[in-house]
């Protein structure tokens, strides 16, 4: 390897973990930042926080397929592979043409399930954050977060699958006090967007305990009214 050799790295996000990591093994290093160093959203997007229980996660989800489902494609996010795997069989039970992509999936499976995606056959796919990196789907209409992110720039890298080359966007996220640690960064991003903000996400960003009605509601099976469903 050539002692003068350059290094170069691109990505929309630069976590603080990584760039200390990379401090230790680059030498006299420049960055280059193009825009404001600051987090921010696209403001094309309109962003809505729902402070629920882990409990209401479920119906919650449904009863917002209820309202939104019109054919159009919606990416709803998860932790981990499992979650994908079993929400994503709990809606087709219930109805919903949903299909789900995340790491354990072969390249075919994934390729499959893409196409479908895109070709609005299945219009509701369920992803974890890596199998999601790098997607290009257009006309993605709305994203849910059903597990928040482990990160902040996560976060706004997931709702930026959306309102995507000049087209409007909207990103439903549900937020648990086990995310109550997030809040206050959550805050600075919707107002840096100029989005609406609870008084509840207040309360819960100065470490005050969820709203008494958290908590409450269990889990049921809805049955959407809108596009077709296999």
């Amino acid at each position: 390897i050539r002692p003068d050799r350059q290094t170069l790295y691109w990505s929309a996000t630069w976590p603080k973990e990584v760039e200390q990591l990379a401090r230790r093994f680059l030498f006299n290093p420049y960055k280059v930042i193009i825009g404001s160093p600051d987090l921010k959203a696209n403001h094309a997007i309109l962003q809505h926080v729902e402070i629920i229980s882990e409990s209401q996660k479920y119906s919650k989800l449904v009863k917002l397929l209820e309202d939104i489902m019109d054919g159009s494609r919606i990416l709803i996010f998860m932790d981990t592979k499992k979650g994908c795997d079993q929400i994503t069989r709990q809606l087709r039970m219930d109805g919903w043409p949903a299909l789900s992509i995340h790491g354990d999936k072969s390249q075919a499976e994934r390729d499959w399930v893409l196409s479908e995606f895109r070709a609005g056959k299945s219009p509701i796919m369920t992803a974890t954050d890596v199998a999601a990196r790098g997607l290009d789907v257009k006309d993605v209409k709305f994203v849910i977060n059903y597990d928040f992110p482990g990160s902040l720039e996560d976060y706004v890298h997931r709702i930026g699958r959306t309102g995507r080359a000049g087209a409007k966007g909207t990103a439903y996220t549900f937020f648990t006090a086990a995310n109550a640690k997030f809040a206050k960064e959550l805050i600075n991003i919707l107002r840096e967007a100029g989005q609406k903000v609870s008084p509840e996400l207040v309360a819960m960003g100065r470490g005050a305990p969820p709203p008494p009605a958290y908590g409450g509601g269990g889990r049921d099976r809805g049955r959407g009214n809108g596009g077709s469903r296999s």
